[in-house]
């Protein structure tokens, strides 16, 4: 069940980087998409860390997993 969600997490992350991308892009940096683009980025990079630390300690994810 915690591989799907990583795989959700990492799913999104890109989503996230490609929006951002576009908005660079498309808005040439004028306006404040980009930066909230990257905001939702970091956040959901920080969870996906909480996520493989608890993966890590509980034993669901690893190398004998």
């Amino acid at each position: 069940m915690i591989k799907y969600f990583i795989l959700f997490l990492i799913v999104a992350m890109l989503i996230s980087l490609f929006r951002g991308a576009f908005y660079l892009i498309k808005d040439g940096g004028s306006t404040k998409r980009t930066v909230h683009s990257l905001g939702v980025r970091v956040s959901i990079a920080f969870v996906l860390f909480i996520t493989l630390v608890y993966g890590f300690f509980t034993g669901q994810i690893g190398p004998g997993a």
